[in-house]
């Protein structure tokens, strides 16, 4: 029996680098060669699989394939996340990753562990917005404050249910503030906002796109924005952190999210090409008319945001009154 040296086995190592990192190379500069589906798990009408299927057709222009909607909705989204996991690590699976994505693991363990899947880019971040009912005697986050001071425990704020966004946005706004508001979570987005019209509920931290036309309308008052900057769409609405209040802001966002094992040459080329489709200017102006803002972000720079998250929601759940008593 012949043994190895350690200069044998040294060669034998670089060469298999070498051999991996040609075959990566070879099956990067080959992709895409087939259609690639992107598995999104969110219910049909929700923004994370409006916007995605928008933006469809514009990135296959420039993959130069065709681009499809997988949808595996189940397990608050983990359904659509095991998929691309389990699938082969090679570009054709690409999971449609929102903020959910770093909430849905904590509050499932062991379901998917967050590791698995390397974020590629974003798309576009939806605002969650403060509102009122134009009734109310509330004109600004100030006024709503000092209301829930003065009476802790009186003020009602209706959501789409718990670990929404609406619930996630509210219970960062009540833990920054030290406040008391009730929390009356409805049975989806429309419930919430009946029972803020009908006046059983008095504030709701809601999505952009669902509130914005009943602003215009007349009937609902935006008193602050909770992203970390102004919406294009409405200029004029500050920030809670411009009015002061420290880290009561909370980013809801859309992006898309691939295998960890995939090779890093595709995963840079799926990040140009989703890129250069958001900043196209006329799918640009596809998303603002649904009330999502374009977003692009530099993959480190996403990635650090996506482990700030987690961080972030891994401490919130274990907040009072984040789950059902």
């Amino acid at each position: 029996m012949r043994l190895k040296t350690r200069s044998g086995v040294a060669v034998s190592v670089a060469a298999s680098i070498v051999t991996s990192m040609a075959t990566g190379i070879a099956i990067a500069q080959s992709y895409p060669s087939k259609l690639v589906r992107l598995v999104v798990g969110a219910p049909p009408g929700s923004m994370p699989d409006t916007v995605p299927r928008m933006l469809a057709d514009k990135l296959a222009t420039f993959l130069g394939q065709q681009v499809i909607m997988d949808s595996r909705p189940g397990a608050a989204g983990l359904t659509s996340a095991q998929a691309v996991i389990r699938g082969a690590p090679d570009g054709y699976m690409v999971h449609v990753y929102s903020s959910a994505d770093t909430l849905a693991p904590l509050l499932n363990p062991g379901v998917v562990d967050p590791r698995d899947l390397t974020p590629v880019a974003t798309v576009a971040s939806i605002p969650t917005v403060l509102v009122v009912n134009a009734n109310n005697s509330f004109k600004s986050l100030d006024e709503i404050v000092k209301a829930a001071r003065a009476q802790p425990g009186k003020l009602v704020a209706s959501s789409a249910g718990y670990v929404t966004a609406t619930h996630m946005t509210l219970e960062r706004f009540k833990g920054a503030t030290g406040l008391d508001i009730l929390h009356v979570p409805a049975k989806g987005g429309v419930g919430a906002l009946t029972e803020l019209l009908a006046g059983r509920s008095d504030m709701y931290f809601g999505p952009l796109p669902a509130v914005m036309e009943l602003v215009r309308g007349g009937k609902l008052r935006m008193l602050s924005n909770a992203a970390p900057k102004r919406s294009v769409l409405f200029p004029n609405v500050p920030t809670s952190l411009e009015l002061g209040y420290k880290d009561t802001d909370y980013f809801f966002w859309i992006g898309f999210s691939v295998s960890s094992k995939t090779p890093a040459p595709i995963i840079q080329r799926l990040n140009r090409d989703i890129n250069a489709t958001v900043a196209d200017k006329d799918m640009a102006e596809r998303m603002l008319k649904v009330g999502a803002e374009p977003l692009t972000m530099a993959m480190d720079e996403l990635q650090a945001l996506v482990k700030t998250e987690l961080e972030n929601n891994a401490a919130l759940i274990k907040t009072k009154g984040f789950r059902p008593e």
